[in-house]
Formats: C-alpha cells, structure tokens, sequence
C-alpha cells in the first residue's frame, strides 16, 4: 500500500496575509472587505483571524518582514543570532542590490492613517540588520551609515518602481557599497 503523503496547507492567517500582500503588490488598497473578498471569504471570516484593520496590517508588517529577514538570512554566512552588525549590513547591502523587491515591500507606508504604528513595527524588527555601532569611530560609522543609505535608496526605487537601477549597473554600484562596507569581494 503506498504510504499516504500529507501535504501541510498554509493557515487560513498566512493565505489571507498573502492575499494581502499580493493586494498592494497590484497598487490597490488593503481593506477588511477587499482582502476578505480577494481571498474568498466573508469579511466575519476574515474578522475571526484579524477582528481590525489595525491587526490585519500590524499582522501583514510581521509577515512581510519575516519574509525580508528569510532572504536576508540567505546573504550571511552564519546564523543572524551569531552575526556581527557589520556582517548584517552587509547582507542588508547586498539583498538590496541583488534581490527582487515587490511593492508590498513598502508595507509600512502603505495606510497613511496607520503609518506610524507601522513604520514602528517595521523599524523595531528591521533595526538589526542596518545598525551601526554608536562606538564605532566617527568615520567608519558615516562609511557604514553611506553604505545603507545607498543599499536603502536602491531597495526603494526598486520596490516603488521610481528610478530603479538598470540590471547591468547593479554589480558596479554594488562594488562601491562593499567598498565603503570595507567587504570588497
């Protein structure tokens, strides 16, 4: 008899968030009553996993970042707990050029009358992969400081779709971050 192959099925919480996300990656705006209708359910059921608004983009802020910080991982050589701020910044550099980014991305500017409680979450769970040492000496931490400003204004005109870089110049600019990161490959 052949054995039987469970298959483990997203939660009904994780396939809404992705509806969500997949909502603003098409521009349009997340609401209870898009996002239930878009994942196929009522609004009571979309309710029953995230009862406000609040919670649903609170939720989805989570889920994005966890998203960022799987691929984020991918660019360090050991495990993020064991990683050195530097080594972080570094992988952050380095998915911010070399990545594909998608509009949800910007989740946490995403709701206007929301975005601050966002930008919080966001900024809290993303803080440890662009810190910069405060005693670090003054001009290693502007290099550091030069080379995420970089890598941000990179992921953004990507993930906005204003200005992205042309893929043939991504490997020169790339260059010059790691150069200012002191990790020329």
């Amino acid at each position: 008899m052949p054995a039987t192959i469970h298959r483990r099925r997203p939660s009904s919480a994780t396939t809404i968030l992705d509806t969500a996300r997949t909502i603003l990656d098409d521009g349009a705006t997340v609401s209870l009553d898009s996002v239930a209708q878009a994942a196929g359910l009522t609004k009571p059921g979309l309710m029953y996993h995230f009862p406000t608004k609040s919670a649903l983009m609170d939720a989805l802020v989570d889920h994005v970042v966890d998203s960022q910080e799987r691929e984020l991982s991918n660019y360090l050589a050991v495990p993020v707990e064991l990683a050195t701020p530097r080594q972080r910044l570094g992988a952050y550099v380095r998915w911010a050029l070399q990545s594909q980014h998608r509009r949800s991305d910007l989740v946490m500017l995403s709701d206007p009358r929301l975005a601050d409680r966002m930008l919080a979450r966001w900024t809290e769970r993303f803080h440890r992969w662009v810190e910069v040492s405060p005693d670090a000496p003054a001009a290693e931490r502007a290099r550091l400081h030069a080379a995420r400003l970089l890598a941000d204004g990179a992921w953004l005109a990507d993930s906005s779709r204003t200005f992205p870089l042309r893929k043939d110049e991504r490997p020169q600019v790339l260059s010059v971050a790691l150069q200012l990161l002191g990790d020329e490959e």
